[in-house]
């Protein structure tokens, strides 16, 4: 998880990206349309990302083993 604070709550999909340990926005995007990454919000065509969220998928990510199953 990045140690970067943003000076706002809201992240745009490059932000998000980084924070998530230097994604490619392309990935965010692609969760986005097809499901599995993390909540986000759209206002119009702006698409933005609460670093509180991005805490919360992180942490669901979080596994012991290579073969725990999501909750």
């Amino acid at each position: 998880m990045s140690t970067k604070v943003y000076p706002y709550p809201w992240l745009d999909t490059t932000a998000a990206a980084e924070y998530l340990g230097g994604l490619k926005p392309s990935t965010l995007e692609r969760w986005r349309c097809c499901g599995g990454g993390p909540a986000f919000h759209k206002f119009g065509s702006r698409v933005f990302y609460r670093q509180e969220d991005l805490d919360t998928f992180i942490e669901a990510a979080r596994r012991r083993t290579t073969g725990d199953v999501e909750a």
